[in-house]
């Protein structure tokens, strides 16, 4: 993880129950898998949305196709889901595309 990376992890089943409890701040946790057009298409507005809240969120990426236990255990039935992490807990959470201004809505209630 760089400098201008630590906004971003990528999670699977060995580290991902480490990460939640370690997360400082919001963690948005982006369950997708790399053929699903919504999943692409949010993937870059997530990423801004990290990248520019100052270390207060941070973006972890679980791909389901690669961690389906962990897709199974939130009852993850539709991608993009979305899990808003403040805590260790899941807070909120958002299933499908939604528009960013929705998201920054989450995020600031949670802040």
């Amino acid at each position: 993880m760089t400098e201008e990376t630590k906004w971003l992890q990528h999670l699977d089943e060995r580290n991902y129950d480490e990460a939640l409890v370690a997360a400082e701040g919001v963690m948005m946790v982006d369950f997708w898998a790399a053929w699903c057009g919504p999943c692409r298409a949010i993937g870059p507005v997530l990423e801004d949305l990290a990248r520019a809240s100052g270390g207060t969120v941070t973006l972890a990426k679980v791909n389901v196709d690669e961690n389906p236990g962990l897709a199974a255990r939130y009852g993850i039935r539709s991608i993009p889901t979305i899990l808003f992490v403040k805590d260790g807990k899941v807070r909120d959470q958002l299933v499908g595309a939604g528009p960013k201004a929705q998201i920054k809505a989450k995020l600031a209630t949670l802040a």
